[in-house]
C-alpha cells in the first residue's frame, strides 16, 4: 500500500471522527480548515466517501453529513462487545449515584482504550473521548490492566510505553512501576491523583468480564478532592457493580495473572 493510500485511509477515519464530534453538517472548506487538509485532496476524499454511500452531499447548501450506512457499518459492535445490557446498566447506576464520569476500559496493546464513557454532571469535571487511547502507564485503569500481566510481560510493556511517551515527565521508572503494580494486585483496585489530568482523581476495579480476551476495568473519575472525600463510597459502588456482573452467567471471567 502506498503512502498516499495510507494517508487517505487515515484522513477518511479522521473525517468520520470529526463528524462524531460536531454532530452537524459541514462544508468542504470547514472540514479542510479544521483538519488542516489541502482543499484539493479534501474535495477528492469527500467525493469518494459520497460515492461509497458513507456521506450525503447537499448540493444546494454544499454541505456534507454522514449517512446511515456509516451507522450500519458498526452498529453490531456494542452487542458483540457487551453481550448483556447489564454491563451498561451497572455503568449507568454508578453514574446516577455519583454524578461522576464512569468508564469501561480495556487493553489495546500498550494502551488503555476507553470503550464506554458516561460523562460527569458536576461543574468541575475532566473530559475523555470514547475510543481514546492512552499509554497504560498514564492512568489508573492502565495500571490495573497491567496488573493482569506476568512480570516479564509487564516489564516489556512498560518499556514500550515509555518509548511512545514523548512528553517530558511522563516516562516512568520501571522498578517503581512494577512495585506499584504488585501493590495493586494485593489490594484489588487502583487509584490515582493528578493523572491523567492535574487535579483529577480516578478509582478503578477489574470487572468479571473480558472483551475478546482482554481484561476490562470499570472506573470512576472526577475532581481530586471530591474523589478523595467519597473514596470509600465510590469504591464500594464499583465493587457492588462487579458483584452484579459476577452473578450473571453470560460473562467470561477475567484473564488470570500468569506468574
Amino acid at each position: 500500500m502506498s503512502d498516499s493510500q495510507v494517508k487517505s485511509a487515515v484522513r477518511s477515519l479522521e473525517i468520520m471522527e470529526y463528524f462524531r464530534t460536531v454532530k452537524q453538517s459541514r462544508s468542504m472548506s470547514e472540514i479542510s480548515t479544521v483538519l488542516n487538509y489541502p482543499q484539493s485532496s479534501t474535495t477528492v476524499l469527500l467525493k469518494t466517501l459520497v460515492s461509497l454511500g458513507y456521506l450525503n452531499f447537499n448540493r444546494t447548501e454544499r454541505l456534507y453529513f454522514p449517512t446511515l450506512k456509516l451507522y450500519d457499518l458498526g452498529n453490531w459492535i456494542p452487542s458483540s462487545i457487551f453481550s448483556s445490557e447489564l454491563v451498561l446498566d451497572v455503568l449507568q447506576d454508578i453514574h446516577d449515584k455519583t454524578g461522576e464520569t464512569v468508564s469501561i476500559t480495556t487493553k489495546n496493546d500498550i494502551y488503555v482504550q476507553y470503550n464506554k464513557i458516561i460523562h460527569s454532571v458536576h461543574a468541575l469535571r475532566f473530559h475523555v473521548n470514547e475510543s481514546e487511547l492512552r499509554p497504560l502507564t498514564q492512568s489508573s485503569a492502565g495500571w490495573l490492566l497491567m496488573s493482569t500481566m506476568n512480570d516479564k510481560a509487564l516489564d516489556n510493556t512498560i518499556r514500550r510505553a515509555n518509548r511512545v511517551t514523548q512528553q517530558e515527565g511522563y516516562r516512568v521508572d520501571i522498578t517503581e512501576m512494577m512495585e506499584r503494580i504488585r501493590q495493586i494486585r494485593e489490594q484489588g483496585y487502583s487509584c490515582t491523583g493528578n493523572l491523567p489530568f492535574q487535579g483529577s482523581g480516578t478509582i478503578s476495579v477489574l470487572s468479571p468480564i473480558n472483551i475478546h480476551g482482554q481484561p476490562v476495568t470499570i472506573g470512576i473519575g472526577g475532581e481530586l478532592q471530591r474523589i478523595k472525600h467519597n473514596f470509600e463510597e465510590y469504591l464500594e459502588l464499583l465493587r457492588h457493580g462487579v458483584k452484579r456482573l459476577e452473578n450473571n452467567n453470560n460473562f467470561h471471567l477475567p484473564i488470570e495473572i500468569a506468574m
